[in-house]
């Protein structure tokens, strides 16, 4: 295949990429599934990887998630809140660890462990806690920055909006998913897609009182940002 051919081919899926990313990330409304979109990336991907002159600024390579909404207040994350990756076979793991030894600097024989848990599918959501209080929440955003919806976050009953544990670290930013459960979504199935278009469209409501209105559900995965936190392992966390 030509190069002029090649490229003509890519810039076509990043076209269709950034449609999709558009649909999924801003009118949380995606037009295919997760499995389609995700296939895209990955297309995308090996033909950078197979051919080294493709590079796009909007490709998956260089981005995570969306820009941040104009409707809500940006905000910077303190640690990067990035995306997870995808993989399919055992190939991709190994090459996944070859990434980690040579990002921390050692060496192959070095061990590596694994944390295996279940993945919601929501929409991300950063809670910054000081001093034991909830004080802000941000949406992913683009990774770097994020949006303000605090006082959405703080209609959900699952957020704690003051923990008094004597062992809670002086500030930490909680990494998690909010999502809408089945049984809850067929309660008001007639307004959206399906139920992560309803956790979205819900948590990007301009009024609160609106997001109020429905079901959501969070559940903490991970933490970015944290000062006096005394753990040194995921599954410790």
């Amino acid at each position: 295949m030509k190069k002029e051919e090649i490229k003509k081919i890519y810039k076509e899926k990043i076209k269709t990429f950034v449609h999709y990313n558009f649909l999924y990330f801003e009118k949380s409304n995606p037009k295919v599934s997760d499995t389609e979109f995700d296939n895209l990336k990955n297309e995308i991907l090996k033909l950078e990887k197979d051919y080294k002159f493709l590079n796009h600024k909007d490709s998956p390579s260089n981005n995570v998630g969306f820009k941040p909404s104009k409707n809500f207040k940006k905000v910077k994350h303190k640690v990067a809140m990035l995306s997870l990756s995808n993989a399919f076979e055992e190939e991709d793991l190994k090459n996944f660890e070859k990434k980690i030894l040579n990002f921390i600097d050692k060496k192959n024989n070095f061990i590596l462990e694994y944390s295996a848990e279940p993945k919601i599918d929501g929409i991300s959501a950063s809670l910054n806690y000081k001093n034991g209080v909830f004080v802000q929440g941000l949406s992913r955003g683009d990774g770097k920055e994020g949006e303000d919806i605090t006082s959405n976050l703080m209609t959900i009953d699952d957020i704690p909006k003051n923990i008094k544990s004597d062992d809670f670290p002086e500030q930490i930013d909680i990494r998690g998913e909010v999502f809408i459960k089945n049984s809850d979504f067929k309660k008001i199935k007639n307004k959206f897609a399906n139920p992560r278009n309803a956790a979205s469209g819900s948590l990007r409501q301009k009024n609160s009182e609106d997001t109020k209105k429905i079901p959501l559900k969070f559940i903490a995965y991970t933490y970015g940002y944290e000062k006096n936190h005394n753990v040194n392992s995921q599954g410790e966390f």
